[in-house]
């Protein structure tokens, strides 16, 4: 399971604003620049800094593959930063789900890749449907940054670090 793997990448790019899509139709996540209304997360890129982009779930871990455990869409890079993102389109009971799919997938990760090299590692839950800032409970963010080394966000926009 290589979630480095080029096969699964989108080519590096520099935008300052774009999306991250789902069409919830059997394929996988992708980023976009021009259809607004489509994009379930919002990424803000303000330094311009290289970025890469990865399906994870059905390219990097395929359909057939780990069918009792969840894993997440996506994951973007760049040189010190590893941004894990589940998308989801959804107006009830869908946060444990989500966090739950981003734990699986960490938790794939780290079995696979020495990740230390990363200064900044998040992982975000983002919903089309409730894109503000949804509060995660203190307790359950410290709890998964102890046993992660990840921060949490539910949200559907992404900050990129400096």
């Amino acid at each position: 399971m290589n979630f480095f793997d080029t096969v699964c990448q989108e080519p590096p790019f520099r935008h300052k604003l774009f999306g991250i899509c789902d069409d919830q139709d059997g394929g996988k996540a992708f980023t976009d620049t021009v259809n607004l209304s489509e994009w379930i997360a919002t990424v803000k890129n303000d330094d311009q800094k290289q970025l890469v982009f990865t399906a994870i779930d059905k390219c990097v871990i395929k359909d057939h593959e780990e069918n009792d455990r969840g894993r997440c869409d996506g994951m973007l890079t760049s040189d010190n930063s590893l941004y894990l993102i589940e998308l989801k389109d959804a107006t009830s009971h869908w946060q444990k789900g989500a966090v739950d799919q981003l734990a699986s997938t960490i938790e794939f990760l780290k079995a696979h890749h020495d990740i230390s090299s990363f200064k900044h590692k998040k992982a975000f839950a983002c919903n089309k449907r409730r894109p503000r800032f949804q509060e995660i409970d203190n307790e359950l963010n410290l709890r998964f940054y102890r046993k992660y080394g990840f921060r949490v966000d539910v949200q559907a926009e992404i900050i990129i670090a400096k």
